[in-house]
């Protein structure tokens, strides 16, 4: 690999566009001749059909050929915006094309220049024009932008469109033939995937789509099988050396169970509240895992309010009673204050102690807990980041149990493990399901429980939609549940306002679509909640504000001095608020399903209904489907599998293997991917051996793979950290 082209710097080299060109590709992370080589495309365009003028329809795109008439460059209403209008004839007609803010377009078009140019046709009245048409001039010897498909690429300042598709010409026209293919021809010729050069030709200039689709499915492999490869590496080489068989007998296990069943209001209280069916299963999993001597290692996905908690408190309580320790890694202080307050009042009557390991703690309160942690008077140790921080050791860690876990890293994850004198057993928890059609792919070296079903005695949650037309009822409602001694939380999108955040809130993502002015942020919409319901205690919190006051403004709202809770998605998780009933979402279309699903579940944990109501102006399709979607359902696992045919797997790697990043060619939601998918999970099973390592032959696809190419260099490194080289 080191003698491949694709290493070379673009820095060095000669190309169409120059340095210019050079240093935008570089904030786009494509700095050598692989990284453009194997820069995506996001969609293509089928130029090689030309329309005449008259015919162009519209809403539609079209490539016309036709000659300059006329250039102009006019005023807009917005303040310091230019247009440029250019006038287009052929022999059947004349049409406007504009182009907003690009003064360079002046300069690039001349009267009397024939071009082919190809844009959305927008029709105003009786009029049409097309909207910022990409261009190039008829006979300047230029075909990568007209007459054939042509990719369209991500682009930034410093990269237009035609010096992108110029400097990818001219590298795949001097070094495409020359590039390594780290698939053996043999396993080409099995698999029936097309050479790793015709691929990347074929990628950028398809001659026609069904070799684009070849392409592509050779680049997908590419990427599922550097996954696969990770994982089932990864698996085989995990718990080599042993872990610590942790064995209850049946009395202890009963006895543990009840006395946190007994904690959390379950049999022998005022009101019965026995284990769930899933929670039983899932008990009975995690502690057949714990006897073994291979180190275990499952996720446990529990959807809102199903008690995941009380499930990993029995396997610490476990661990605790065998002389051995449990560590409980929570992703904000927040959660982590709660876990401790959890633990210590379930594990105390089993004679366990727990210990808080927090960053923002004293420094006399840090060196007792980590003295706890080492000397081994604290069975179960609860923290954020610090307890893997080089200060905080363990007298004898055994079991690791990981909340949130995709808010943590490989890196992360493995220096809390290396605590351990022996490799501890694992637990990762998450509240946000994972489609199970997913999870069969890219987490098969994990194993699985899942808590579906609600503990007795939660309260249902409705969820609703509304606009902001209707805030003011919302608003009265709030008011009329606070009067009734119950909170209410308002998350937002933003802590800043858009004007604030330096954004335009006419041409910003954060775009009005409303009459409530939707570009407000947290403290923005506090004060307007102030005004208001200025008879109601209203508080705010966000992950700007200092940790500590953040927690105060928490704790505030937990003891009900706040009645009102506004902020952004923080309160997704470590709120536990039983007197809390409302959750109003504002621009609830910003969110995706999971987080909504999430937020819902803050209320409706006490005796009273939950309500979710969320407000949105949206018209956009996909985001009427997901609001509409979490408003029929309280299944996570089934919104989970929406989200995924709504949107795609977007970042479902890098949630289910914290450190894997997100797909960038192979779609998941697709059903011809998955089943691209099982096909690199077989051929990666054959390639390694069953200590994890790669058979010689297939060494040097797995280095490739490790050092990004083709896959891309940060998918790359972040499979390197599991890849077996």
């Amino acid at each position: 690999m080191t003698a491949d082209p694709g290493e070379l710097p673009l820095k060095g080299l000669t190309l169409p566009g120059g340095s210019s060109l050079v240093r935008g590709l570089a904030k786009l992370g494509v700095t050598t001749v692989a990284d453009l080589l194997t820069y995506l495309p996001r969609r293509y365009e089928d130029r090689r059909e030309i329309t005449a003028i008259a015919n162009v329809i519209g809403g539609r795109s079209a490539t016309i050929s036709a000659r300059v008439t006329d250039v102009r460059v006019e005023k807009t209403w917005r303040r310091g915006v230019q247009r440029t209008i250019a006038t287009l004839v052929d022999e059947s007609g004349a049409i406007d094309a504009v182009w907003y803010g690009r003064r360079f377009i002046e300069r690039r078009l001349r009267v009397g220049t024939s071009i082919v140019a190809t844009g959305r046709v927008k029709a105003i009245g009786w009029t049409s024009h097309l909207e910022a048409p990409d261009f190039s001039t008829v006979g300047e010897g230029d075909q990568v932008s007209a007459g054939r498909i042509v990719p369209i690429y991500r682009l930034t300042r410093g990269v237009t469109a035609l010096s992108l598709r110029r400097a990818v010409r001219s590298l795949l026209d001097t070094y495409g033939s020359q590039l390594t293919d780290p698939m053996p021809s043999e396993m080409l010729s099995r698999l029936g995937l097309m050479p790793l050069a015709r691929a990347i030709e074929a990628l950028h200039w398809p001659e026609e789509f069904d070799l684009r689709d070849a392409a592509l499915r050779r680049l997908a492999f590419d990427e599922l099988l550097a996954v696969q490869l990770a994982l089932v590496h990864r698996a085989r080489r995990r718990g080599k050396e042993g872990g610590i068989s942790i064995t209850p007998t049946e009395a202890q296990r009963d006895h543990i169970e009840g006395v946190i069943l007994h904690g959390i209001g379950g049999a022998g209280s005022e009101t019965t509240h026995p284990w769930t069916s899933d929670q039983r299963r899932a008990i009975s999993e995690i502690l057949a895992d714990l006897t073994k001597s291979a180190p275990m290692l499952r996720l446990l996905q529990g959807d809102v309010g199903t008690g995941k908690t009380a499930v990993a408190l029995v396997a610490a309580a476990a661990t605790a009673l065998a002389g051995h320790q449990a560590a409980l890694l929570a992703p904000t202080e927040l959660l982590a204050r709660q876990h401790a307050a959890t633990a210590q009042r379930l594990l105390a009557p089993l004679g366990i102690n727990v210990a808080l390991v927090l960053g923002s703690a004293s420094a006399a309160e840090r060196r007792a807990a980590r003295a706890a942690a080492a000397e081994g008077g604290a069975a179960v140790v609860i923290g954020t980041h610090a307890l893997f921080a080089e200060g905080t050791n363990f007298a004898s860690l055994a079991l690791v149990i990981v909340d949130e876990q995709h808010r943590f890293g490989v890196e992360e994850r493995a220096k809390l493990l290396s605590k351990a004198a022996r490799e501890p057993h694992l637990l990762l928890m998450t509240a946000t399901p994972i489609p199970r059609t997913i999870a069969q792919l890219l987490y098969a070296d994990v194993a699985s429980s899942e808590l579906r079903l609600l503990p007795a005695g939660r309260q249902p949650i409705r969820t609703a939609i509304r606009s902001s037309a209707d805030l003011e009822k919302v608003w009265n409602f709030v008011d009329d549940e606070a009067r009734a001694g119950r909170q209410t939380f308002v998350v937002v999108p933003r802590i800043a306002d858009a004007e604030e955040a330096g954004e335009d809130p006419q041409v910003g993502i954060f775009a009005d679509s409303g009459e409530s002015n939707p570009e407000v942020g947290v403290e923005a919409q506090a004060e307007q909640l102030r005004q208001r319901l200025p008879h109601r205690r209203i508080g705010i919190v966000h992950g700007q504000q200092p940790v500590s006051e953040r927690i105060e403004a928490m704790q505030s709202f937990v003891s009900g001095a706040t009645e009102i809770l506004v902020g952004t998605t923080v309160v997704e998780v470590g709120v536990d608020v039983p007197t809390a009933s409302v959750m109003v979402i504002i621009e609830a279309e910003r969110f995706g399903l999971a987080t909504l699903h999430q937020l819902r579940g803050r209320v409706g944990r006490g005796a009273d209904k939950g309500w979710c109501i969320l407000v949105s102006d949206s018209d956009d399709e996909v985001a009427r489907a997901r609001l509409a979607a979490i408003e029929s359902t309280r299944d996570g696992f089934a919104l989970a599998e929406q989200d995924i045919a709504l949107r795609g797997e977007g970042s479902v790697l890098g949630t289910m293997q914290s450190g894997l990043p997100p797909l960038r060619i192979a779609t998941l939601a697709r059903s011809e991917d998955r089943a691209l998918a099982l096909l690199a999970r077989a051929e990666a099973e054959r390639l390694l051996d069953r200590t994890g390592s790669a058979q010689e032959s297939a060494a040097h696809l797995a280095e490739a793979y490790a050092r990004g190419w083709p896959i891309g260099r940060a998918t790359g490194a972040a499979i390197a950290e599991g890849a077996p080289v």
